[in-house]
């Protein structure tokens, strides 16, 4: 039987889909507020950009920041299709997020449960509540499919 996703996550994804249709690697972001109210929402755009930061959380952390006039998002929830790099898990813990929920994990670049998993060093000075594996499947599909048609 296959889950339902939350709301912020199903919104995620459609962020993740225009990406991949607009040819950027498929990853949406949506930052929520305490309440559950979206604030945010992006998906990857490096390429349209030229910017090898505008990863999907890196421009929704932004925009929250933006329309909170925050630099601090604390009482706020980031839901996104992939998991977070090191950049973006550093900009998380700067931001001060509460919580982060995760679709699939990145074995290559992810930062969060596979490689430097920058929230369990002692140099971070947050880490956020990490809640993972919310639509992996769905997010894994959405991945391979989009990079089968690269090679």
């Amino acid at each position: 039987m296959k889950q339902k996703l939350p709301e912020p996550m199903v919104q995620a994804f459609e962020q993740a889909e225009a990406a991949a249709k607009r040819g950027e690697v498929p990853v949406g972001a949506v930052i929520v507020d305490a309440l559950g109210n979206i604030i945010a929402k992006a998906a990857n755009q490096t390429l349209e950009l030229k910017d090898p930061t505008a990863h999907a959380e890196m421009l929704a952390i932004r925009a929250a920041a933006q329309a909170l006039n925050s630099e601090r998002l604390i009482d706020c929830d980031l839901y996104v299709t992939l998991e977070p790099c090191a950049m973006c898990a550093a900009a998380i813990s700067f931001a001060r997020i509460r919580r982060i929920y995760f679709a699939a994990g990145d074995a290559k670049m992810g930062a969060i449960e596979n490689g430097p998993r920058f929230f369990t060093q002692p140099t971070c000075h947050h880490a956020p509540e990490v809640y993972s594996g919310i639509g992996e499947t769905e997010a894994q599909k959405l991945l391979r499919d989009f990079f089968k048609t690269r090679r």
